[in-house]
């Protein structure tokens, strides 16, 4: 993206226009068919003026709209995860995997908000303490492992 396009004109219009010319009426439907892209990809699939953050945050707001917060911070997940770890969950930690588990993780926290801190601190927590297989990969929201660390409780 050059310059500051994404952050020109209004921006809420410009990713709803974008998603409805790819037939979806909403920024959860379009990511929802695009399960663990990472939000870059999603970004870049809207147009050299789009931002992945912008796409975070239009997530987010329809999330808490919907009521589904739960379900938006297991997909931010599976989304970093995939970008950082795109052969699954490594089978050594070693410096450099240990990095990008790091990275993903860390990532993830920073975009979790503030209502689920302490879950995805639990959630980190648990994944240290006994990881997942290796070679595995998020499939998106609905992962069982996802949803087993991070089950629904929103009404």
């Amino acid at each position: 993206m050059s310059g500051g396009e994404a952050w020109r004109g209004n921006i809420k219009a410009r990713l709803y226009e974008r998603v409805r010319e790819r037939g979806f009426e909403s920024l959860t439907a379009f990511a929802e068919a695009r399960p663990a892209v990472p939000l870059y990809a999603l970004a870049d699939e809207l147009g050299n003026d789009v931002a992945a953050v912008q796409i975070l945050s239009g997530l987010l707001y329809e999330a808490e709209q919907s009521k589904k917060v739960t379900r938006f911070v297991r997909d931010v997940l599976a989304r970093l995860l995939s970008q950082s770890l795109p052969n699954g969950w490594p089978d050594v930690l070693d410096d450099a995997n240990r990095f990008k588990v790091a990275k993903a993780l860390g990532s993830w926290s920073a975009y979790t908000p503030e209502t689920h801190k302490e879950r995805g601190r639990l959630v980190r927590v648990a994944l240290h303490a006994n990881p997942p297989p290796a070679g595995w990969r998020p499939i998106g929201p609905d992962d069982e492992l996802l949803r087993t660390l991070l089950p629904d409780d929103e009404a």
